[in-house]
């Protein structure tokens, strides 16, 4: 069968089952709409297990809506600036809210937003540490322990000794081992420990590790008196617009137009598997009257390759991946001390808050000045101090908002932006930044074109609408890099569109739809003395469509085309097309969900991204390219009321492919596959 009669026939199905669904959306559906949402354009290895456990926590214990603070309403990342403030004050005005249903009568509370706020919230008695007694944290405390495995089936080349040579180039196996364990007490105490060995890690190595590969934990309380936050160990900080101290969770550019203000967190315990964005030492926010200040430690050690010739100690470069499977990766484990010490001053009233956070941060070893022209300016030397402002204003039904940075090599840093409400339904972005190519921060995640916040400028605008059942939101930005770029051997400038339609005629069907196009500039592809750039576009079609047909089964669509244009070449296409199946029937003790995927690309350049399900708390997002077929099913069996267990398996049959992937990664054949055991004790 054709292609195009293919979408025609999907097509027709979709219609079809639309016109028989009759039930409603579960809340777990509704998490994963949520991060599907986010997922659309982040990249392939992002880690959601932050994002994931903290919705499903509020899904298990909604928050006291009532005595919820604005920090709290910040991790629901769907809530806009605007939405927490009049919630805020409307508590203040009327006092605690008799029903949930009182949301409706706040002008800023759309029923979209209204609609994924409820599963996560309720009206119940206040959180307190009054009378709490170590037997008490032992007795009414809540455990989680879960153990998850996972490997590709297929030996990958990296794990075959060579010819003549006794070991592989990977010093380990091809398993991913997780360990994970969580203790809560109401939302006041908590205590996590994360351990984790990627592919190609050895289980227990002796040098530079403690336990697993990677080991992180940390104990967190809240609300001690003056005292706010308290971490001792692993921690992320997070404060105004990113521009100087960001790390953990962080999101850009996506549907939800209005998140473009970042949520001033601040102080939280890290529990990702990340192993590169989090702080290591002591951290705490305590409280006076207005004002909260924020002082933090941290004395870790990160991956870097240094370089010792003639006895001089030099940082050549510094490596983010967190892999340490051969001999080279495992010499540039934890090679760098890297110490950090600074604190955050924030004034904060109803409508008002600013901030003024500083740090100085010192590596081990100097690192080395850029032999490109294209790094000639990032950082070297072994000290960096930062300083930035940032500040929030709330002026009825605007919300202006912004941040200047400062390194210590002089260089100034600055984002500003405006979210304002037109009207109940409609609301509207704008926001301008401009980052120096000396602007340095070890700790920047501002909102940007590129992975890292320097070397650009741009402007941003959207805009969203929701009138009842629909919601559209749209945004323009334009970028600009004023020097030259890995790749890009001059200044150069684009711009991304963005339009996405969201329609849900009732609480069973869901309809969306999304358009993208995006154009760059980059090297051409041309031999010759001196590289000429050239304009590359890419464009995206996306339709999607959900729904329940019956009280136990959905069934999810998509349909999406892309089209990679570059000036000196002819036009690249991907097709994807997928089925999903899921089925969750409360009253028994297993479910399951799996999909079915076709897809066809031209190559690398036109492959598509995709959100799948996973086992709990694990979600990918893998690149559909070249041509073939794509199956997973995930199942969910509960052994007991404490004990659950979850298993997966995907694989890929590509066409025309002899091997899969490249380098150490490649598999000698047309298909992957991989499985996933994950077992979750709670008591």
């Amino acid at each position: 069968m054709s292609y195009g009669k293919l979408c025609v026939a999907w097509l027709f199905l979709v219609v079809l089952l639309g016109k028989i669904a009759v039930c409603q959306v579960t809340h777990d559906e509704l998490i994963d709409q949520i991060l599907q949402e986010i997922a659309a354009d982040l990249p392939e290895d992002y880690d959601f297990s932050d994002l994931t456990e903290r919705l499903m926590h509020y899904h298990r214990k909604p928050l006291n809506i009532n005595t919820t603070s604005r920090e709290q309403l910040q991790e629901f990342v769907f809530l806009s600036p605007l939405q927490i403030n009049a919630f805020l004050q409307h508590r203040e005005q009327n006092g605690n809210l008799v029903d949930l249903m009182e949301l409706q009568s706040i002008s800023a509370f759309d029923t979209v937003t209204i609609r994924r706020l409820l599963p996560f919230v309720c009206i119940g008695p206040q959180n307190s540490l009054e009378g709490l007694s170590i037997k008490t944290l032992f007795k009414k405390g809540s455990n989680d322990l879960m153990i998850r495995y996972g490997q590709y089936l297929q030996p990958q080349q990296g794990y075959i000794p060579d010819t003549g040579k006794d070991q592989a180039a990977y010093s380990g196996g091809p398993g991913r081992l997780n360990l994970r364990y969580r203790y809560r007490y109401g939302e006041n105490v908590s205590a996590s420990i994360n351990l984790e060995k990627d592919p190609g890690e050895k289980l227990f190595p002796s040098a530079r590790s403690v336990g697993l590969d990677f080991s992180s934990a940390n104990v967190f309380v809240r609300d001690i008196g003056r005292i706010k936050k308290l971490t001792i160990g692993d921690y992320s900080l997070q404060f105004g617009q990113g521009l100087a101290m960001w790390t953990g969770l962080t999101f850009g550019k996506g549907s939800m137009v209005t998140n473009i203000a970042k949520p001033e967190i601040g102080l939280q315990p890290y529990q990702s598997t990340n192993e590169h964005l989090f702080l290591r030492g002591i951290a705490a926010t305590v409280r006076l009257r207005n004002i909260e200040i924020t002082p933090f430690l941290s004395f870790r050690k990160v991956d870097g390759a240094v370089d010792t010739t003639n006895g001089i100690f030099q940082v050549t470069s510094l490596q983010q991946t967190g892999l340490h499977r051969t001999r080279t990766e495992m010499d540039n484990k934890h090679a760098i001390p890297q110490n950090l010490v600074g604190a955050n001053i924030k004034y904060i009233r109803p409508n008002f808050n600013a901030g003024i956070t500083g740090y100085h941060l010192n590596l081990g070893y100097p690192v080395q000045a850029g032999q490109h022209l294209y790094d000639m300016f990032d950082f070297s030397g072994s000290s960096l101090y930062n300083l930035a402002f940032n500040y929030g204003l709330t002026v009825k039904n605007s919300y202006v908002f912004g941040e200047a940075a400062y390194s210590g090599n002089g260089k100034a840093a600055f984002v500003n932006g405006l979210l304002s409400s037109l009207s109940n339904e409609v609301s509207t972005v704008l926001l301008h930044r401009h980052y120096p190519k000396e602007y340095h921060s070890f700790f920047n995640q501002a909102l940007a074109e590129s992975s890292n916040s320097v070397n650009e400028s741009g402007f941003y605008s959207g805009l969203i609408i929701r009138p009842s059942q629909w919601e559209i939101s749209v945004f323009a930005d334009y970028f600009r890099f004023p020097w030259l770029k890995f790749g890009i051997d001059g200044p150069s400038e684009g711009h991304e569109i963005l339009a996405h339609l969201n329609y849900t005629p009732n609480k069973r069907t869901n309809w969306r739809f999304r358009y993208k196009t995006e154009l760059k500039q980059d090297n051409d592809a041309i031999e010759n003395q001196a590289n000429i750039l050239e304009n590359v576009r890419i464009a995206g079609y996306r339709f999607d469509f959900s729904s329940k047909i019956s009280r136990a089964v959905t069934l999810r669509n998509r349909l999406e085309i892309s089209t990679y244009k570059r000036e000196s070449f002819a036009a690249e296409h991907g097709l994807l097309v997928y089925q999903d199946l899921i089925y969750d029937a409360l009253s028994l003790p297993y479910s399951a969900n799996m999909r079915i995927a076709i897809f066809k690309t031209s190559g690398f350049n036109s492959r598509i991204y995709a959100y799948e399900n996973d086992v709990l708390y694990s979600y990918s997002i893998p690149a559909y390219q070249n041509s073939g077929l794509r199956l997973y099913l995930n199942t969910r069996y509960s052994l007991s009321r404490k004990m659950d267990i979850w298993m997966r398996y995907s694989i890929t049959k590509y066409k025309d492919l002899e091997t899969i992937g490249n380098g150490n990664d490649q598999i000698t054949g047309d298909h992957r596959s991989e499985i996933k055991v994950q077992l979750r004790y709670q008591y």
